[in-house]
């Protein structure tokens, strides 16, 4: 099927409470940043063109195994949204690490490795995937400096966060001023871990006992991903938030890999989170 019929074919069949384009959740703290020309968006599965449990709706993962021409079509449309061209929104191959890229330009070929992306040039949008993981969005509107991050619990732990910030501190921002938003994420009530994991966290600090809390099953624990993300974020100097919407509960809104893990489904789907700076 060709790109234009695949289009077509997919508006076609979306029924009235289906959103034709993407309808991106907002932080009120970048919100309040709009007229120093920040843009953002949280997105959903809404407004996409993919097609079964797996992926409808907004699948933007390049390393899943839906259709080409939907991925690429929805990630047209989070660039649409933007009133930038396709190739102005930039993505990297996640690896759940510590490395921060600057981007000046897209990148022709493959994507570099890393787990965050920052720039000063206005125009290019920013994205990271996530379908659990917490997507940070940064910006220090007044150096025209702006961040996206993935960080799941290695990119927490890791550092990506101090990275990203330290990385557009480079590029003239000042960490005072920066304002960082975490978007929807597993929650605490869906993240059971092992007795391995906790006690690798509370080897590294003891006061990280705070992010957890005893499950129903023995020598399991509850692990509070936002909380943590949100405190070293904080505790890095910069104006922090956490929109408090869990991925794993929300399927209707959200692609989740623990749910779809807990399914024993062979492939999950993901979102992305964007931000992006106008020219001033």
């Amino acid at each position: 099927m060709t790109h234009s019929a695949l289009t077509e074919t997919a508006d076609a069949e979306r029924t009235a409470d289906t959103p034709a384009e993407p309808a991106p959740i907002l932080s009120k703290r970048l919100a309040a940043l709009a007229d120093a020309g920040v843009v953002h968006g949280y997105f959903t599965r809404e407004g996409g063109v993919s097609e079964g449990p797996l992926y409808r709706g907004l699948n933007v993962g390049l390393g899943s195994q839906d259709s080409r021409e939907a991925v690429h079509e929805n990630r047209r449309r989070v660039a649409a949204w933007f009133g930038a061209a396709p190739g102005r929104l930039a993505t990297v191959h996640q690896v759940h690490s510590p490395d921060v890229v600057t981007v000046d330009e897209t990148y022709d070929g493959a994507r570099p490795e890393a787990d965050a992306l920052v720039t000063r040039t206005p125009g290019l949008v920013l994205g990271v995937l996530t379908a659990d993981c917490g997507p940070i969005l940064f910006a220090d509107p007044e150096a025209g400096v702006i961040g996206a991050a993935h960080a799941g619990w290695k990119g927490a732990f890791g550092g990506v966060l101090e990275a990203t910030i330290d990385a557009m501190e480079r590029l003239g921002a000042d960490r005072t001023r920066i304002t960082a938003s975490l978007g929807p994420s597993i929650s605490r009530r869906n993240y059971e871990v092992g007795q391995e994991f906790y006690d690798r966290f509370l080897a590294h600090d003891p006061e990280y006992a705070l992010f957890f809390t005893p499950a129903a099953r023995d020598s399991h624990f509850m692990f509070d991903l936002p909380a943590l993300t949100v405190k070293r974020l904080t505790d890095a100097g910069v104006a922090a938030d956490n929109l408090d919407i869990c991925t794993y509960a929300d399927e209707e809104r959200f692609f989740s890999f623990r749910r779809t893990t807990h399914r024993a489904e062979p492939d999950y789907g993901r979102q992305i989170s964007a931000i992006m700076i106008r020219e001033r």
